[in-house]
């Protein structure tokens, strides 16, 4: 009897855990694949670009040569919406072509933006890279203060690009105080109007007659430039340096290697891909600069903030992404021309970013 009731309960557990492996079983069954948890997971990011990177590109290409655009928003967009609704009243009212592109090419404010990005960008890029990678290796190199140098030359990175130039607005402001002009008065130099094109807005007893000349202003442009860019590149350039094997250096000074010989023939050719990833970036962030220029013209007593870029029509350095806002603000017509001025652009930087990779496959070592 006590011999059955063990079998017959043994056999029950063996049941039982029959039966909860073959549940086990069944519910691995119903597991996601790999590929599957992995587009799970991506979703929400490719709605996310969907939405705010996908579609505004594909909005701005058909916009570029809608010649007669009716179906727009207030906010000048594609407006889906309205192109469906246009569909369905019979017909859309657009005509497509490449007049936009002409419209805009010989648009004389247009290829002025142009030619002030242009100056900009080749003064500025050079400039930029060549100090950032100047300071990390200072960065590098010091014992004493290290992280304080650091946390100095990386604030401009979590500042407020706005902020940071109503700072240089009143460094280089042209009324009383104005930090720039009293330095240049302690060497004997006449107070400059850095920003003011018109000498009204300026105190004229501390200031030459005349507004501020073209140059001073691009002076303080490419200054806002400069300061704005340093932290993240010498980030960049800091990383690169970390990951080059002392044994080189070592090796070079058992040489009798001066210290720039060292620079110059070990650090720099082992920082190229960093110096290329850098280089690319700071075209492409150049070419699109809009803020930087915007700001530093603060409480100068122009027009719109938003418009604003120097000289007394407002237009004196105004880039690319300027004239593009103005040309699509309060004018949903203009939709198509602002729209074609912005693959132009494009196609300007991707130029600029083959030739890049072209001319450094010889000189970029990995």
């Amino acid at each position: 009897m006590v011999a059955n009731e063990m079998i017959m309960k043994g056999n029950e557990v063996n049941s039982e855990k029959a039966l909860h492996a073959t549940l086990i079983s069944k519910r691995k069954r119903f597991t996601l694949p790999q590929w599957g948890v992995a587009w799970l997971v991506l979703l929400p990011a490719l709605i996310f670009l969907t939405m705010f990177m996908i579609y505004p590109i594909v909005n701005t290409f058909f916009a570029a040569f809608i010649q007669k655009y009716d179906y727009t928003d207030g906010a000048g967009s594609f407006a889906i919406g309205q192109f469906i609704a246009g569909i369905q009243e019979g017909g859309l009212n657009m005509t497509f072509g490449l007049s936009n592109f002409r419209l805009a090419l010989t648009n004389i404010d247009f290829t002025r933006s142009i030619g002030n990005t242009a100056i900009l960008v080749i003064i500025e890029v050079p400039l930029t890279i060549i100090v950032s990678l100047l300071i990390a290796t200072f960065l590098n190199n010091i014992k004493v203060l290290k992280g304080f140098y650091q946390t100095i030359f990386f604030l401009p990175y979590v500042t407020n690009t706005i902020a940071l130039g109503l700072v240089f607005n009143l460094v280089f402001s042209n009324g009383q105080g104005g930090l720039m002009n009293v330095l240049l008065s302690r060497f004997g130099v006449d107070p400059i109007n850095w920003l003011n094109k018109d000498p009204s807005k300026t105190i004229p007893s501390q200031l030459a007659e005349g507004g501020a000349t073209r140059f001073h202003q691009g002076v303080v442009i490419v200054l806002y430039a400069l300061w704005n860019g340093l932290a993240f590149k010498i980030l960049v350039f800091m990383s690169g340096l970390a990951t080059i094997d002392s044994q080189y250096y070592n090796a070079a000074k058992i040489d009798g290697a001066s210290n720039f010989t060292i620079w110059r023939r070990i650090t720099l050719p082992l920082l190229s891909p960093q110096i290329l990833y850098i280089t690319i970036t700071s075209f492409i962030g150049a070419f699109k600069m809009y803020t930087g220029v915007m700001a530093v013209y603060t409480n100068t007593g122009g027009l719109n903030a938003a418009y604003y870029f120097g000289g007394e029509d407002g237009k004196e350095w105004m880039p690319v992404v300027g004239w593009i806002y103005r040309e699509l603000d309060g004018s949903p017509n203009k939709t198509g021309i602002a729209s074609a001025a912005s693959l132009i652009l494009l196609a300007i930087i991707m130029v600029i970013t083959a030739v890049q990779f072209a001319v450094s496959k010889k000189r970029v070592h990995y």
